[in-house]
């Protein structure tokens, strides 16, 4: 771990300026609002270590695939959401010396990123080697209610000198992302202007064809004049700026504000990307900066009123579910069916800011219990949408009669993961995405989803899995061969006991789904049939035959269900037995020794457990949870969380715990020693689970809520809200009770530790839980 960071319940606060950890806090302190977001990079010169990055949902560019053996089926490109154009720029000297703390004395540096309001400030002195002294304050916020603002304060004030500035605000189109393959970059110019005091700035990706427009309004009032200054406008390609010069005297502060607007082809025709985002821009700066900060604290305030966790007497958990909830909220809005949910958000560049498995697995279940079903919604039909890619891609693997595979990494639809043990086996992130189709009916109630979209997408992944299974003579029983489960740290497997599970229940589940569209909604049934070319009784029997007699591996000895067949085999070594300079192995053991090691980067079995709870007894889960989780190391992010659930249904309370703050506190607190690359954001909704499924016990049975809660001993209480089929309940849990209140108009059923209780609309209801 590399704890820097003050702990505080809505602030994430960094005292003193340690190059060193500069990188770290870019990605901590990172803004977003759904439409764009960037890395908390200084606005004015910086010359130390620093990775740029402003990234605008959906604008990707195909970097040509870089590997060094080519496989039939690999991708051609691997999707890459861009560095966009920096708009925050900033260039300030005094008397020809330029403001730039990478190479000045700093003191009193203070940063702050408040959750409760979505606003980043920094504050410090720096003095040049003259002695001369500046105190510099800066704001700024991407804006939730107008997702295509953002807004800076700058403030400077020399604290012992008058001198002559020179100030430069500015776009710069001359961009990079340091992860291209070939070193190339990836935008070329379209134009630079300006429509009266707006200049903006137009660029255009290479392959891709996305065009962007950047606009930006500035103004400055010297404290020597209460008229604001008159820049000079400066265009030249891929630039635009205003340039001010005025003399400042000792003790009086000059304050700058900035206002961007940002535009995309995504949204708008690429002729009027220039005239949108000036049109944009001006309403924001008639408002002012001081009325566009107040709808910024205003639409977060409503955003914490339906996602908020409050944890009393323990600061340190506090603030880390704020952190990662913020960074949820702020990462996906819901507003854009053919937009997702990266791993890094706006945060990096890793993983290509593509869309993996996380969504369906971790993410769909935070956003269906704090927002409108819309929203989740939208992440299922983005997964309708690439249906058709999904079957382009099993074919090119060899699958046929409609079967689909979908990707394991895209950003469209295609799939652009090039590592072979990824691409061609990891094949479980099929599952996750019918999976997701239950838990989202299961939650809304929203059968007629599965008419509109979801079983077309349940026909074409079941064909997949009839396909992917193979009949061994042997054992007489349905196999799967060369498959990569969760955890990565096994490839090329037979029977991962989760892939065989996940998938013989899908099948199991899409004859469900089929007969409820085929009774309840025959007019679309008609139509599925008409477009999948379904054959009712061969394609289902097929299925029933496979899904009766799939191989599960097991030790009937050991009472457990077997990772893959081979598990055993393997030197069993526990995580606890490796030395601290060991961790993390995948930094320092060769990719041969981890293959052959026992070790588990994330769930694996166990996941399907989490999953399927429901199909097996307690004490199957307790078997399998107390052999697995010594042999995993958490070297995924995905991972803790799903040890925390399941430690809390068992009652083991002090590992929940310190699971929990494994998850909620990875990069705060840099677990994995890589937060410079950027947050984990899929995983942070996995925190939420660890709280709200985990301590907080709940459950959906039957269309029935169930809570069955149990605190860590430092917890004097837990309060979160839960959007329930259109209701909003808000409950709070203590050492002695749980009291659940429902705002909505409807009465009902509540379990608590599997009693039911009427809930009556606005009336609170109050459960001894030493009583039960």
């Amino acid at each position: 771990m590399r704890k820097y960071l003050l702990e505080d319940e809505w602030l994430i606060i960094e005292e003193g300026f340690n190059r060193e950890n500069h990188l770290r806090s870019e990605s901590l302190f990172s803004l977003g609002n759904g439409h764009m977001g960037m890395r908390a990079n200084f606005e004015e010169t910086y010359t130390g270590p620093s990775l740029r990055g402003t990234y605008l949902a959906g604008i990707y560019y195909p970097d040509k695939t870089r590997v060094g053996w080519w496989k039939n089926g690999y991708p051609e490109y691997f999707a890459k959401v861009l560095n966009a154009p920096n708009w925050i720029g900033m260039k300030f000297s005094f008397d020809g010396q330029e403001l730039n703390i990478g190479h000045m004395k700093v003191t009193a540096f203070r940063r702050v990123l408040n959750m409760k309001e979505g606003i980043l400030t920094r504050e410090f002195t720096a003095s040049w080697p003259d002695g001369k002294q500046i105190r510099v304050e800066t704001e700024r916020f991407l804006s939730m209610n107008r997702r295509e603002i953002g807004a800076i304060r700058y403030d400077l004030t020399p604290l012992n000198f008058s001198g002559n500035l020179e100030a430069e605000l500015f776009i710069d189109g001359d961009v990079k992302n340091e992860d291209a393959n070939y070193g190339e970059k990836f935008w070329t110019p379209v134009n630079q202007s300006h429509e009266g005091d707006y200049g903006y700035l137009t660029s255009r990706t290479k392959k891709s064809g996305f065009e962007i427009c950047m606009a930006m309004y500035s103004d400055c009032f010297p404290p020597e004049n209460d008229e604001q200054a008159n820049p000079e406008l400066i265009i030249r390609q891929q630039y635009v700026s205003n340039h001010y010069r005025f003399t400042v005297k000792q003790g009086n502060r000059v304050r700058f504000t900035k206002i961007a607007a940002v535009t995309t082809s995504r949204d708008y025709s690429a002729d009027q990307l220039a005239s949108r985002a000036c049109g944009i821009l001006e309403l924001a700066v008639i408002e002012g900066y001081d009325k566009l900060k107040k709808e910024q604290v205003e639409c977060w305030q409503k955003k914490w009123e339906s996602s908020d966790i409050e944890i009393k007497g323990d600061i340190s958990a506090q603030q880390g579910i704020r952190f990662n909830i913020f960074h949820l909220n702020q990462t996906y809005t819901g507003y854009d069916p053919l937009l997702n949910i990266g791993p890094k958000g706006f945060t990096g560049e890793k993983y290509g800011g593509s869309t993996y498995w996380d969504t369906e697995a971790y993410c769909l279940p935070f956003y269906l219990s704090t927002t409108h079903k819309e929203v989740a919604r939208n992440l299922l039909v983005y997964r309708y949408r690439h249906l058709g890619k999904a079957i382009e891609n099993a074919k090119k693997l060899g699958f046929t009669d409609g079967a689909a595979l979908y990707p394991m990494v895209t950003i469209n639809g295609e799939e652009c993961h090039n590592e072979w043990e990824i691409t061609f086996e990891e094949i479980h992130r099929n599952g996750a995405i019918a999976y997701a189709i239950y838990n989202y009916m299961r939650h809304t109630g929203d059968d007629h989803y599965l008419a509109e979209y979801g079983l077309e997408v349940l026909i074409g992944i079941s064909r997949f899995w009839s396909q992917r299974f193979t009949y061994s003579d042997p054992k007489q029983m349905f196999v799967m061969l060369g498959v990569t489960g969760p955890n990565e740290y096994e490839n090329n497997v037979s029977n991962n006991w989760y892939t065989n599970y996940l998938a013989s229940w899908t099948l199991e589940f899409t004859i469900e789904c089929l007969d409820l569209v085929m009774e309840k909604y025959p007019d679309d049934w008609i139509r599925i049939q008409e477009i999948t070319k379904f054959g009712m009784t061969t394609e289902t029997n097929r299925w029933s035959t496979i899904l009766n007699h799939v191989y599960l591996p097991e030790d009937p000895e050991l009472g457990i269900f077997l990772q893959q067949e081979g598990y055993l085999d393997k030197e069993q070594i526990m995580a606890a037995d490796l030395r601290p300079e060991e961790r993390p192995v995948n930094q320092h053991w060769s990719w041969d020794r981890i293959l052959r090691s026992c070790l588990i980067k994330q769930a694996d079995v166990l996941q399907g457990l989490y999953f399927f709870e429901d199909h097996f007894p307690l004490n199957t889960i307790r078997r399998n949870f107390d052999f697995y989780e010594p042999r995993t190391v958490h070297e995924s992010s995905l991972s803790p969380c799903v040890h925390a659930i399941l430690a809390s249904k068992l009652g083991y309370v002090d590992t929940a715990y310190q699971m929990y703050l494994r998850t909620s506190r990875l990069d705060l607190d840099d677990y994995n020693h890589e937060v410079h690359q950027g947050c984990h954001i899929t995983s942070m909704a996995g925190t939420w689970l660890a709280i709200v499924e985990g301590f907080g016990g709940m459950r959906v049975i039957k269309d029935q809520l169930h809570f069955n809660p149990l605190l860590p001993v430092k917890w004097e209480s837990l309060s979160f809200t839960i959007l329930f089929r259109d209701q909003s309940l808000r409950i709070t849990i203590d050492r002695y009770n749980i009291s659940i209140k429902v705002q909505g108009d409807s009465e009902m059923d509540i379990f608590v530790r599997n009693n039911s209780y009427p809930l009556k609309p606005g009336v609170e209801l109050r459960v001894q839980l030493t009583a039960l």
